[in-house]
């Protein structure tokens, strides 16, 4: 077994998980964009604000980091070295999408010190995803 297949062992559950996981984010992206007034209108009345006047640029973002990082996953399952540049473009889309949440609105005082818990992490895994895939293109896994 040569060094490469044994450093891409888990290669195929790495893959499965970020998947997973980029669906996850693919679905927050739908049910954040598609959130019925009705139901903004039941939120307290600060985080209502968060939904209100969103820049067409952070849904953009957020489109491109979510669906972005499905994409580039699914294509790094299949070993593609398109993979990189996609993960590269989601992981852009996650810090200008984040960007926005942090420094344009007031998110932190209305959800408090943990609302950064999830984006810290989301933004730890597309970095992970991205070198992952350059070090499997690295190693000759992707074509």
């Amino acid at each position: 077994m040569t060094n490469s297949k044994i450093a891409f062992k888990g290669f195929k559950a790495i893959t499965i998980i970020a998947i997973l996981w980029n669906i996850m984010g693919a679905y927050s992206f739908y049910y954040h964009t598609n959130m019925p007034v009705e139901e903004i209108a039941k939120l307290p009345i600060a985080e209502q604000a968060l939904y209100q006047n969103i820049p067409q640029w952070k849904i953009i973002a957020f489109f491109i980091a979510t669906i972005g990082g499905l994409l580039g996953s699914v294509l790094l399952f299949l070993k593609k070295k398109l993979s990189i540049i996609v993960l590269i473009l989601s992981l852009i889309g996650v810090f200008v999408s984040f960007y926005y949440d942090f420094f344009k609105t007031n998110l932190i005082e209305v959800y408090g010190n943990g609302s950064v818990i999830l984006p810290i992490t989301i933004a730890l895994i597309a970095i992970f995803l991205v070198w992952y895939a350059r070090k499997a293109d690295k190693a000759g896994f992707l074509s």
